[in-house]
């Protein structure tokens, strides 16, 4: 393994405990006890499990670092510079329809800046870490974004509904870490979305930069209503012409 800070060592194991809890929900999901927790929005009793135990492997180690979590909401400690960023499950409805896509995200904001995220999707035990600095892995292997400079070659990944469909091809995975996190290992060349929350996709801002990949600039003291378009850099100036109206 390559060399990573104690942080994110710190966010790893908090990751890898959560998802056991993940992986066990997701085999009994006809199980699963659901709540509705807005017209598109759902929270599952593993939503808030897995949250629970992240937040408390963070703790444990970094007891007076502030938190934002989708379930939990904003929690201001005694360190209030840096900030844990927590989605314990990305793609909750995939997960409650049995669709083996979804990941756990956590990233530390510090100074206003994100410093270092992971995005793991346990089924298919893949895990997507980087650290400003020191590179984007996937698996412990360095990853980089797609070096494909022609618009008409590339997949592209989006969420949501738009008024104009745009003209480029792309996919609807339903989970925007794991589309973030394609983008840094190159199985996509781009993502774009409006309407995010910063938990959606914060991890994947550092995995797309350490990755070589350009990523739009975000207020990162807004936690909701997020527009982000990443890329590769080849592709980025042609997606951005292609997206002038998104």
């Amino acid at each position: 393994m390559n060399s990573i800070s104690a942080n994110l060592n710190i966010m790893i194991k908090a990751s890898e405990k959560a998802s056991k809890i993940l992986i066990r929900d997701f085999g009994e999901i006809e199980k699963l006890q659901v709540s509705r927790k807005g017209p598109t929005d759902f929270v599952t009793n593993a939503d808030l499990k897995a949250e629970k135990i992240i937040i408390e492997e963070l703790k444990k180690a970094k007891p007076n670092y502030s938190i934002v979590g989708e379930e939990s909401g904003v929690e201001n400690n005694k360190d209030k510079d840096n900030t844990w960023i927590i989605d314990p499950i990305d793609g909750t409805v995939n997960f409650l329809h049995g669709i083996p896509h979804f990941a756990i995200s956590i990233a530390l904001k510090s100074n206003n800046e994100i410093i270092s995220g992971l995005i793991f999707d346990p089924i298919k035990d893949e895990i997507f870490y980087a650290e400003k600095n020191n590179g984007a892995f996937f698996n412990n292997h360095r990853i980089r974004v797609s070096k494909k400079s022609e618009i008409n070659d590339c997949l592209f990944a989006t969420g949501g509904k738009f008024e104009i469909e745009p003209d480029l091809p792309y996919r609807k995975s339903g989970c925007a870490a794991l589309d973030m996190a394609y983008v840094a290992s190159g199985r996509y060349d781009g993502y774009f979305q409006n309407n995010l929350n910063l938990w959606d996709i914060a991890a994947g801002i550092i995995l797309v930069k350490e990755a070589g990949g350009i990523v739009s600039e975000i207020d990162l003291s807004i936690n909701k209503n997020i527009k982000i378009i990443a890329s590769s850099t080849d592709i980025n100036p042609k997606l951005l012409k292609k997206l002038d109206n998104f």
